[in-house]
């Protein structure tokens, strides 16, 4: 059958085994070399990703430190049921007495009953508050209920200042409920109308006027004194707080900005008579430079365990960056970097040292707390310059994170290695796939050898059987006998 060979029938040789040990000899070799530098390749790889993971938690650590939002910082005590009190560092360290006069109240007005199908009054409908006086104007048809009213209040595009509900009481009557959106005297409502053509006072019989919070004397009917038939629910307030008992400040809602430099006071009940005021204070709040510092400190450790581990040299078996020049300078520098003096002002210099940071004998980093506070405590504005520094001096904090981001950048020193070693991995594989390729050819080159020669065996065995039985016939041959 077309396409199958039997290899090995004349000669009785196993020609497929012998082609087989033959390329095996050839493919064992290249193929343990192409392994082993493919190991020791991706463990490189592996190596310098677990470096360069490290440094970059390094380099976070240093993010607030390196920051100087993050120093001098205020701590705001004393908010309570009546108020809250936030603050920045912009704040000057004092207590303060306040009281709560009372919050600030958004406009809410009522109409007074209507038939749920009574048609209202033809006309047009202004509604505008001090803070916005042009405010809106819908067109009111002679058909509209209350609902309708409600529903053009409330889907108007050009209304940002009042939100309108409907009350219906247990006879079935309707009360038009609108309530400013935002509190003070300044969102105060205004509810005016005219007639269609926006000049004309209201006739005195529409019920227009009943939902006005001023209604124009040509269209008022009995006393002219009454300006409004609405039920004023909840009067526009603005709210007001006194501190230390000398200055009333009033705001529109009940949080007040910078009333206090640096402070922000957020009024959340009114107090009574027999409640005493609320007690704050702002002091200084150098916790988180500790933390900070804390923070840096543990990753320095996790990092020098990396580098160790990754460094390591012994007969044993040493770690797969072991003798590495890369790894060696960056510890070194890193080293280094802990040890040097930082400006901290005023001519004056500091070190990790002087803030509580000790080394052992093993290169472990520590930090006493007791240590830093007291420095902080003595000159904040030091540490900041140690950690901080300036455009021209950057300080400890920002100089390490710098040598850090030469080596953890995109395409710095350590991913510019790692592409390195990728690249040569590639090209192992490029070469294993040429090398396949060659020994098809070589192993169909020695199947079509081994044949060839099979077929030649095969022929001269036939041959030499064909001329042992002509001899074998010839006259006078003598056959030899048993």
């Amino acid at each position: 059958m077309s396409g199958i060979s039997f290899t090995g029938i004349g000669s009785g040789m196993p020609v497929q085994d012998l082609v087989s040990a033959f390329v095996e000899a050839e493919r064992v070799p290249f193929q343990q070399r192409i392994n082993k530098q493919g190991s020791k390749l991706t463990t490189n790889i592996s190596a310098n990703g677990s470096l360069k993971a490290s440094l970059s938690s390094l380099a976070d650590s240093l993010d607030k430190l390196k920051d100087a939002e993050n120093y001098q910082l205020r701590k705001a005590s004393g908010s309570d049921d009546f108020v809250k009190i936030e603050s920045d560092k912009t704040a000057q360290v004092g207590s303060y007495d306040i009281k709560v006069n009372n919050l600030a109240q958004a406009h809410k007005v009522m109409s007074t009953p209507f038939d749920e199908t009574l048609a209202v009054g033809e006309g047009k409908l202004t509604f505008s508050t001090p803070d916005d006086p042009t405010g809106f104007t819908l067109d009111i048809s002679a058909t509209d209920t209350l609902s309708d009213i409600r529903d053009k209040i409330n889907e108007s595009t050009d209304n940002e200042d009042v939100t309108a509900t409907i009350i219906t009481d247990s006879g079935g009557q309707q009360s038009l409920v609108m309530t400013s959106n935002n509190t003070g005297l300044d969102n105060k409502l205004s509810i005016t109308a005219t007639q269609s053509d926006g000049t004309t006072p209201l006739d005195p019989s529409s019920r227009l006027n009943d939902l006005l919070t001023y209604i124009d004397p040509a269209s008022r009917s009995g006393d002219p004194l009454v300006e409004s038939n609405l039920i004023e629910t909840n009067a526009a307030l603005d709210s007001s707080i006194t501190i230390d008992g000398q200055i009333t400040l009033t705001n529109a809602t009940d949080t007040f900005e910078n009333a206090i430099d640096g402070i922000t006071l957020t009024a959340k009940k009114a107090q009574d008579v027999d409640d005493g005021n609320s007690k704050v204070s702002v002091s200084e709040d150098n916790a988180l430079v500790a933390k900070e510092l804390g923070a840096f400190v543990k990753s320095y450790n996790e990092y020098y365990k990396v580098a160790k581990e990754l460094g390591q040299a012994g007969e044993a078996g040493g770690g797969p960056l072991a003798g590495d020049s890369m790894l060696r300078g960056i510890t070194g520098k890193l080293r280094n970097m802990l040890s040097q003096s930082f400006d901290s002002g005023s001519g004056n210099t500091l070190s990790l040292a002087q803030l509580g940071v000790e080394s052992d004998q093993y290169g472990v980093l520590s930090l006493d707390s007791t240590i830093l506070n007291k420095v902080i405590a003595e000159d904040p504005s030091a540490v900041q310059q140690f950690f901080v520094g300036d455009d021209s001096t950057p300080g400890f904090a920002a100089s390490t994170d710098t040598l850090i981001a030469n080596y953890t950048e995109s395409g710095g020193l350590i991913d510019s290695r790692i592409n390195g070693y990728e690249t040569q991995l590639d090209k192992l594989e490029d070469d294993m796939t040429a090398f396949n390729r060659k020994m098809e050819n070589y192993e169909a080159r020695l199947l079509s050898q081994y044949n060839a020669m099979d077929m030649l065996v095969a022929n001269m065995n036939s041959t030499s059987s064909y001329l042992m039985g002509q001899l074998d016939n010839m006259p006078g041959v003598v056959k030899k006998t048993s």
